[in-house]
């Protein structure tokens, strides 16, 4: 796997990934847009998850082609986006088995949270997050679980509501799965590590 690193750290693949980044980011805002607005106030920095992770990827990028690190910044990013990644890809697949058929958005954001999983995961040996900023990500992560499943400010799937006790449950333990693979991919002593040049 360690070929792919010279290529991520290419500043015209960080280019590239920055601009489908703040394109997915802004399409996320869109896609929540009616959802948002029945929002209270109070809790609209959480509703959107998918697009916040990908917000924070995309300063992650740019501190990368300013050769820069913003190390909290990179632990909220390798979470989300982890986590609201397999969420979706998760989700949508339980909307396939439920109505018997996805329609092509689905089949989409099945792809593109994939990708944002993945992506998170491979620029981790470029992260300098330590264990304090873990801990701040952890807070967040595992708030918004409370935000959602709590006071129901939830991603909208109404076909899946009569399972959102299970998959509140199953949240939680991916939200524990994120943080995990966070502290192994970026924190553990002996790590493969990587600069931006």
């Amino acid at each position: 796997m360690r070929w792919i690193y010279p290529l991520l750290a290419n500043r015209s693949i960080m280019k590239l990934l920055l601009f489908i980044n703040i394109v997915g980011t802004i399409y996320g805002y869109y896609w929540y847009g009616w959802q948002l607005k029945e929002t209270p106030a109070i809790f609209l920095p959480f509703v959107p998850d998918s697009p916040t992770a990908s917000l924070f990827f995309v300063f992650v990028l740019i501190a990368f082609l300013l050769r820069r690190n913003w190390p909290l910044i990179e632990a909220l990013a390798i979470v989300t986006l982890f986590k609201y990644g397999i969420w979706a890809v998760v989700m949508n697949i339980l909307v396939y088995f439920v109505q018997g058929e996805l329609d092509a958005v689905g089949y989409m954001l099945i792809f593109s949270h994939f990708a944002m999983a993945v992506q998170g995961i491979l620029y981790a040996p470029f992260y300098r997050f330590k264990w304090w900023h873990l801990i701040v990500t952890a807070i967040w992560t595992l708030h918004n679980d409370v935000i959602d499943y709590v006071f129901f400010m939830l991603p909208s799937y109404h076909m899946l509501d009569r399972y959102t006790p299970q998959i509140g449950y199953f949240t939680f333990w991916l939200s524990i799965l994120s943080i995990a693979l966070a502290y192994y991919f970026s924190i553990r002593s002996n790590r493969y590590k990587l600069e931006i040049k």
